[in-house]
């Protein structure tokens, strides 16, 4: 049982579209991800996929809307939902999903994360 310090964590890399892992919680983990241009389309068809902004802000787009999340804001993107996560700006956000939860859904691509790291 140690505090984590988020904006330490964040200090300590500098990728975008590369989620780190901070913290598991009962089947889910807690990943801290630097988020700068545009992402792909994709859905999870098992997993819920909570985005927390912690610095910055960003939009999702949905296809039949698109919502903007600012600092300590926060969205939860149903299973089978198709969207896209865009910043114009560096941003630095908190998911929380379950362990299963690939980042490029699927969509397997030169962004797709099988394994990460922990920081």
């Amino acid at each position: 049982m140690e505090k984590v310090n988020v904006r330490d964590k964040f200090g300590q890399f500098q990728e975008f579209w590369k989620p780190f892992i901070v913290a598991k919680v009962n089947g889910h983990l807690v990943k801290l991800v630097k988020l700068k241009g545009e992402f792909i389309w994709h859905n999870h068809e098992n997993e819920d996929e909570m985005f927390l902004v912690v610095k910055g802000r960003f939009r999702i787009d949905f296809h039949n809307k698109q919502v903007w999340l600012e600092e300590g804001e926060f969205i939860v993107v149903p299973r089978g939902v198709e969207h896209r996560p865009v910043a114009d700006e560096e941003a630095h956000v908190l998911l929380f999903e379950p362990t299963s939860t690939l980042n490029t859904g699927n969509v397997h691509n030169e962004r797709t994360r099988e394994r990460l790291d922990r920081i």
